[in-house]
């Protein structure tokens, strides 16, 4: 698969049609994904795996996954947005 095949594919499981996740996934797919290692590229093909309700009550941190692969990922995703 190209990489501009793959990065299309990506940005559309990014979009998940609610707000709250729409305004992580996308901004971080465009902005910070390019430059991730393959093993956190991975990681974050498999959070869009996920559950919305899962990822909703992660991003807003009520909860975090129990797989370490994607508490980094929720983690790397959250730190871009939260001041230090």
């Amino acid at each position: 698969m190209s990489a501009e095949v793959e990065k299309k594919r990506l940005y559309w499981h990014s979009r998940r049609g609610m707000l709250e996740l729409d305004v992580l996934l996308v901004p971080f797919l465009e902005e910070a994904y390019p430059s991730l290692d393959d093993e956190d590229k991975a990681r974050y093909r498999r959070l869009l795996e996920c559950e919305d309700q899962d990822m909703f009550v992660w991003f807003m941190q009520r909860g975090e996954p129990e797989d370490p692969d994607l508490r980094r990922i929720v983690r790397m995703i959250l730190d871009r947005v939260q001041p230090k």
